[in-house]
């Protein structure tokens, strides 16, 4: 069995690594947060279009902007900005709920694993 297939024409495989995978669990629990803060905490008329509308908004600024093939290419340092309002705003949606430690400990990760990221996008 050989260890290195022949390329195929025309296809080309992306590299995932560990820091890809851990920038999709971020981006999953972040969806996940703001939906969770938006039924929880706001009464029931706007807590069905908090819960949803929160998630479907990042969902879409992250399609526009961030996702790998973004429909907007834009300066990474505008895009870095858009990912750190999508943290700051899960973080402060987390403390909302009084939840400090839980938003914190979020920030610190999606703020790390973006740094790597960029880092390596960068450099």
């Amino acid at each position: 069995m050989p260890q290195d297939p022949t390329p195929v024409p025309g296809v080309e495989r992306p590299v995932i690594t560990v820091i890809d995978v851990i920038r999709a669990v971020v981006l999953v629990v972040a969806v996940a947060s703001l939906a969770l803060w938006g039924f929880a905490t706001w009464d029931l008329p706007w807590s069905i279009v908090v819960g949803i509308g929160a998630p479907v908004v990042v969902i879409l600024v992250w399609a526009l902007f961030l996702s790998p093939r973004p429909v907007l290419r834009v300066h990474p340092f505008l895009r870095a900005a858009v990912e750190l309002l999508i943290y700051v705003g899960v973080t402060i949606a987390w403390w909302s709920m009084d939840q400090a430690l839980v938003g914190s400990a979020f920030a610190l990760v999606a703020i790390v694993s973006g740094l790597i990221s960029g880092r390596r996008a960068l450099g």
